[in-house]
């Protein structure tokens, strides 16, 4: 690798990035590579967004969203309080391709918790979704890049094809890569160190 070569994951120009953020702040869905599949991006905050990301993929809304974060400080005002020992668990493993259930915090949305009592987190350890939220200024959801029941999406190419760009699909195709291409996140429950799917 040359002195000038990116680090693998850290592909998207600043350019691009900028770009990215302003759609997510103006309620755009963006498809961008994460650790192992390519995710759906949007501002967690906003409602109407994620209705968008859970039309796109066909998903219920009681079953939740993964919300990812550039480092803890962007996820823990989703974590209740009382959650001392849990959320020391995670971010002693942080950043990494693991997600982990959290208790929720009583003000925490309930189209992210869905018909949960917890939040699931990931501090990304991939180099271009960290810079995407960085570039946002806070926490994004990130959910696999899929139509609910079919295979993520693992290129740019297959997310054009299958999500659409534009209206009735995705409102940017940021670019990337995965770091570990088609394996998906370790998710893993935080009051229990219970693994509930493995990466």
């Amino acid at each position: 690798m040359s002195s000038h070569a990116k680090p693998r994951g850290a592909q998207v120009s600043a350019h691009r990035l900028r770009r990215a953020a302003r759609i997510l702040h103006a309620g755009g869905v963006i498809a961008h590579a994460t650790e192992g599949v390519w995710g759906l991006a949007c501002d967690p905050l906003d409602p109407a967004a994620v209705l968008r990301v859970l039309t796109i993929k066909g998903r219920a809304i009681e079953r939740g969203l993964i919300v990812i974060g550039a480092d803890s400080a962007q996820l823990e005002a989703f974590v209740a309080p009382e959650a001392g020992d849990a959320w020391a668990r995670a971010t002693e493993t942080w950043p990494a391709a693991i997600t982990w259930l959290l208790p929720a915090a009583d003000d925490t949305p309930w189209w992210l918790t869905g018909a949960h009592d917890t939040i699931a987190l990931r501090q990304t350890a991939h180099a271009d979704s960290a810079a995407l939220c960085r570039a946002f200024g806070g926490a994004l959801v990130s959910t696999s890049a899929n139509v609910s029941t079919h295979p993520p999406v693992r290129n740019a190419w297959q997310a054009r094809a299958r999500l659409g760009e534009g209206p009735g699909g995705v409102d940017m195709i940021l670019g990337g890569l995965p770091d570990t291409p088609g394996r998906a996140s370790t998710i893993r429950d935080a009051r229990t160190g219970q693994t509930l799917r493995g990466g």
